[in-house]
């Protein structure tokens, strides 16, 4: 049942699942950063429920607490009713972004939303970035310190160290071995700028698991991002244009960033014609969990962050750290609240660099408890927000997508 309040198609029968019964508190980042039950999960639904039935109106505050949730569906796992939160954060982000972004955010999202998503405008983007970084005027920059009189510019300058270069994949890799199946394989749009070994790794490790790989040129961005923004129309025709980028006869399409694959996994939930391409989504890790990968022996300490969209969004804890426990010579030490975001999130960090840098903190203590010298994550967020706070702390700590110690190990397989 839908509400009559000014959330007109929010689903009042979902947010009635919520009994209110607290568990979901400690598992949330921003109240156990803030300590307030309006930026909780309960609290945030009161304020949904409140605003559907025409209680309240969307005020700035309401907004506020809103826009303070990251998104990362940990109180999802926790919760016994089975409350489908994203959906009803996405759904009433949906609603408060009709009359456009708050303020403060109007112009960053504005560059966010017209770069992030777009492939092409983001690697030109990234170029100058990496003019900015080698001709000095970087250095020179931060020895101003006017950088910190805009601490959302600083947020988004001080995530990134460098871009690396890479080939352009090839449109098809092989099968090795008996052929399995035929796969799609999702490039991304930070993954294939900042991360393309990831991408590169993720082919050769599914070529030789026994799949040919299909790397459709003409694909763009998931809609993730905009999607949990509100920008849901948007966020609809990227789905819908990267469906039609990829071959109908393929077997599975598969990812290796947690977002992309959150988002992919649910747009049957929003897109009733799509329920078949979303069916066939896989994150690498499950085909790779299934298939017996020739590995050779890695001397690493090693830790494990779980991507809050890999853990929570898609369920799929165990199958990484399997993985992992496969390579010869490999110590997984088990990371303290592993599943606590990153404050990442997306572009929360650069949004609410405050808030994010808090949990940062947080995470990187929980590191420096393992003692390990390389943490994995399986979301390019991830790996830029916690490298970020690595460097600026003096942690020597490495950051690896799973994938790319798993191609070492094959690498190293003498056989």
């Amino acid at each position: 049942m839908t509400s009559g309040g000014v959330l007109a198609g929010l689903d009042l029968d979902e947010i009635r699942k919520c009994v209110h019964c607290g568990i979901c508190l400690p598992q949330c980042p921003t109240y156990l950063v803030l300590g307030e039950e309006m930026d909780s999960p309960r609290g945030r639904i009161y304020l949904m429920r409140a605003a559907a039935e025409g209680r309240v109106g969307l005020s700035p505050a309401l907004q506020g607490h809103l826009d303070l949730c990251l998104g990362c569906r940990a109180c999802e796992t926790a919760c016994p009713s089975g409350v489908r939160f994203g959906s009803l954060l996405e759904a009433t982000r949906a609603e408060l972004r009709r009359s456009g972004p708050p303020a403060r955010h109007r112009r960053l999202e504005a560059f966010i939303f017209s770069v992030f998503p777009e492939p092409a405008r983001l690697g030109a983007a990234l170029t100058l970035f990496k003019l900015y970084r080698r001709s000095g005027l970087r250095a020179l920059v931060r020895a101003t310190g006017v950088l910190r009189r805009f601490p959302r510019l600083a947020a988004m300058e001080a995530l990134l160290e460098d871009v690396p270069g890479a080939a352009p994949l090839p449109r098809v890799v092989p099968a090795r071995g008996r052929t399995r199946g035929r796969v799609g394989l999702l490039t991304g749009c930070v993954q294939r700028h900042l991360y393309p070994g990831v991408n590169r790794d993720t082919a050769r490790l599914l070529a030789l698991a026994g799949f040919e790989v299909v790397i459709p040129r003409s694909q763009g961005c998931c809609g993730a991002l905009e999607l949990h923004a509100g920008r849901a129309d948007a966020a609809e025709a990227r789905a819908r244009a990267l469906a039609v980028a990829f071959p109908d006869d393929l077997d599975f399409v598969v990812t290796n960033a947690a977002g992309c694959g959150a988002a992919m996994k649910e747009y049957g939930h929003r897109i009733p014609e799509l329920s078949g391409f979303a069916a066939r989504v896989r994150d690498v890790v499950e085909l790779l969990v299934a298939a017996d990968l020739p590995l050779g022996a890695l001397d690493l300490t090693v830790t494990y962050h779980d991507a809050c969209h890999l853990v929570h969004g898609q369920r799929l804890r165990q199958e990484p750290r399997q993985l992992l426990r496969r390579i010869p010579g490999l110590r997984l030490v088990e990371l303290g609240d592993s599943d606590l975001c990153c404050g990442s999130a997306g572009v929360y960090n650069l949004l609410e660099p405050g808030l994010a840098g808090d949990l940062l903190d947080r995470k990187l203590a929980r590191i420096r408890e393992t003692g390990a010298r390389v943490v994995a994550a399986a979301n390019p967020g991830c790996l830029l927000q916690i490298a970020r706070g690595c460097r600026e702390r003096g942690l020597d700590v490495t950051l690896v997508h799973p994938v790319e110690l798993l191609a070492r190990a094959a690498d190293a397989y003498q056989g």
